[in-house]
């Protein structure tokens, strides 16, 4: 419906004839933002890939620990309530494209929604079904919305040159699919678990710096030259100039880290020491650690941050983090995968994580299946659908 329709609906709304049709009601409220024009995300996705990711050591392993084990994990595909062990997306899903393997490509995807919250999918088509995957880096996607508010089309853009890709499904199915976290101020884009994790991420790269800069200096923080006392005379420029030169250069550094001080006469070294306040910063640096893996869901213990390795609670810190992080992005990833390439190929398909094959979870899987097994007032197949199996073959 057009601008000038819906305002006559409201302020005459026996002008405009009631016309049924299948379309989201809040769609009229979001085209008052122009329709087919790129929406730019609200954040810098460059500045936290580069302070996140490629400069601090904790997100970098949160989410490679995350990315590597979901990528991990087999997906079973089923029409229905049956299992398909051959069938073209399986294939598809194996070998996405030619220069990726199937873990590469959802290690990649996997990372992309850890760091900016957003991932884009292309698939290239033959024959109306999908030949091969690729995913999109976040920072070169923009979402260009349609009439009625909703994503119809992106814009890659790189080397400054761009390319519409179209977003809807005209024949066949969609181009470009786009999975995103849940933000709850933006209607295109997702929030990343880093981009919440910013402050503390700040909080441990300046400790990191600071650590650094203390080290340069002979790992012990400056003191007071002193020159005379009482009526003495102060320094010239020149002079001033020249001990700080020679200070910088030959006192500075870990490489004269122990090297005695000559000084001239009327000069004196008061070296200033570290009070206990002042190594707060240790565990200020390992309390922003630890506020970065619960943004990413994963156990601090798992990351080696100092105070909380226990080897008792090791293996439950696993379970945590298969349960709390990486099924369920693991889930949402094979609902889009089946939604979007499943019409291809016809048929009601479904991707699903292999429980059985995630080894850190194999004590769960056992005590389930004991328990059921037990279960006399259960008939065969009712065990087999508890467990997540489907009726038995009556080949069998």
């Amino acid at each position: 419906m057009r601008l000038r329709d819906a305002l006559e609906s409201v302020f005459r709304p026996d002008a405009v004839a009631a016309v049924e049709q299948k379309a989201s009601r809040a769609g009229a409220l979001l085209a008052l933002q122009g329709p087919s024009q790129p929406v730019w995300s609200p954040r810098d996705y460059a500045a936290l890939a580069r302070e996140g990711f490629a400069k601090n050591p904790v997100v970098y392993r949160a989410v490679r620990l995350v990315s590597e084990a979901a990528a991990s994990v087999p997906l079973l595909l089923f029409d229905g309530a049956d299992e398909l062990d051959v069938h073209p997306l399986l294939d598809l899903l194996a070998r996405p494209n030619g220069q990726e393997a199937g873990a590469d490509f959802l290690e990649g995807l996997y990372g992309h929604l850890l760091v900016a919250g957003n991932a884009y999918l292309e698939q290239v088509p033959v024959n109306d079904r999908p030949r091969e995957l690729y995913c999109l880096r976040p920072d070169r996607v923009k979402v260009v919305p349609g009439p009625e508010g909703w994503p119809e089309a992106f814009d890659y853009t790189v080397g400054g040159r761009t390319v519409r890709l179209s977003g809807t499904a005209d024949e066949g199915i969609a181009p470009v699919r786009h999975l995103k976290l849940f933000h709850p101020l933006n209607d295109h884009y997702g929030f990343a678990p880093v981009e919440a994790a910013q402050m503390a991420l700040d909080i441990h790269n300046a400790a990191a710096g600071w650590n650094k800069a203390l080290l340069d200096n002979a790992a012990r923080p400056s003191g007071a030259l002193i020159y005379g006392a009482g009526d003495a005379l102060n320094l010239s420029s020149d002079q001033f100039d020249r001990l700080k030169a020679e200070l910088e250069d030959g006192y500075q550094g870990a490489r004269n880290a122990g090297r005695p001080l000559l000084l001239e006469g009327g000069l004196d070294w008061k070296p200033m020491g570290l009070t206990p306040k002042d190594m707060d910063f240790i565990e200020a640096k390992n309390q922003a650690a630890r506020e970065i893996a619960l943004a990413f869901g994963v156990p601090p213990m798992l990351l080696g941050i100092p105070g909380d390795n226990t080897y008792s609670n090791y293996q439950e810190a696993g379970r945590a983090l298969w349960r709390g992080a990486v099924l369920p992005l693991v889930r949402r990833t094979a609902s889009h995968l089946a939604a979007w390439l499943g019409p291809a190929y016809g048929g009601q398909l479904k991707l699903v994580p292999d429980l059985d094959a995630i080894e850190a979870l194999s004590a769960e899987r056992e005590t389930l299946w004991r328990r059921v097994g037990a279960a006399e007032f259960l008939s065969d197949d009712e065990k087999r659908a508890a467990v997540g199996y489907g009726p038995r073959p009556e080949a069998d």
